[in-house]
């Protein structure tokens, strides 16, 4: 009996059953064959988390509180459009957002007072949640260079009563010369192939995909991260993030960056309280630095996307002299 996912492209089937162990093949197919319940976060400026855990059962909602990500929420019956229907979310006291994409925020670890760079900003889960993080102290530059997209993130920025957030309209490949060396912290949460959030139930979500498509996204991607690597502080953390399982967009952005700055960063290692997978040595022949393992891979499963994440750091002589 077919399993469901033999809709999806074929060629694709096949990487799946490249890039995870044996043991993983079977449950990371099936993950796209499921449809994820809607999960959401409090958002800390507006409200508590007693109080959203409060309100949701008072309106007959039901749900789990996962011990990770914190101030996290899956609803177990209710609807997303049943949700936003809701004062809850009307006033942007929780912001509904998927569980993987929490996770970058919180590898990044914001702190009040610092000055971070959201080079990929909208529309805007991530940055809200960091000001969240922050206390809305300190200043979050948010990068965002499609219009529409960033107009979508400047909505969100005020239903969450976000204060500390400078929205900016321009491409994060081409930042202005002040910007350098500038930053504590800097989000790269790149647009890619999407691949961690393929669904049968919408063809959409993967229609487009091809290796032409993971070629444009390679080219997109290796220019942002060497933006935000030069916009750090000597010292500072960069995230780089992804929902794509894609190693070309993945392990092989992260080998050909740490290739063309050369000692002015390393990887750091990552350990959070959720299921992962460390970064490939190889693919398809090619073989990565090993400080790429250091990276993490979240497998796709019934309730996380799957996602790929690494922390760098900029080593205290670090400079931008390569992109000089």
């Amino acid at each position: 009996m077919p399993e469901g996912w033999e809709k999806l492209p074929s060629e694709f089937i096949e990487r799946v059953k490249s890039i995870f162990p044996p043991s993983y093949h079977r449950k990371v197919l099936k993950a796209f064959t499921i449809r994820r319940p809607t999960t959401f976060r409090v958002n800390t400026l507006k409200s508590s988390f007693e109080e959203v855990k409060e309100t949701l059962k008072k309106e007959g909602f039901k749900f789990i509180n996962p011990s990770y990500p914190p101030l996290s929420f899956i609803l177990v019956e209710g609807t997303l459009r049943e949700l936003e229907k809701t004062s809850l979310y009307e006033e942007g006291k929780i912001y509904v957002q998927t569980l993987s994409s929490m996770l970058p925020p919180l590898v990044l670890a914001p702190e009040p007072g610092e000055r971070i760079l959201d080079l990929c900003a909208a529309p805007g889960s991530k940055t809200t949640q960091m000001s969240a993080m922050m206390e809305n102290e300190g200043e979050i530059v948010a990068v965002e260079k499609i219009k529409i997209r960033f107009y979508k993130l400047k909505a969100n920025l005020e239903r969450q009563g976000v204060k500390n957030v400078k929205p900016i309209l321009r491409d994060g490949t081409f930042l202005p010369k002040n910007f350098r060396y500038s930053f504590d912290r800097v989000l790269v949460d790149a647009p890619c192939s999407g691949e961690g959030s393929f669904t049968i139930h919408d063809p959409r979500t993967y229609a487009y995909w091809g290796k032409r498509k993971i070629k444009e996204m390679v080219r997109k991607q290796k220019r942002l991260l060497l933006s935000g690597i030069l916009a750090l502080k000597p010292g500072g953390v960069l995230v780089y993030s992804t929902c794509t399982l894609s190693p070309e967009e993945n392990e092989g952005v992260l080998d050909w960056v740490l290739k063309r700055v050369g000692n002015q960063v390393e990887i750091e290692k990552i350990e959070i309280p959720a299921e992962t997978l460390p970064g490939l040595g190889e693919w398809e022949g090619k073989t990565f630095s090993p400080e790429v393992k250091k990276a993490i891979r979240i497998p796709p499963s019934l309730h996380w996307e799957g996602f790929f994440i690494a922390k760098i750091r900029k080593n205290k002589n670090g400079s931008g002299c390569w992109m000089d």
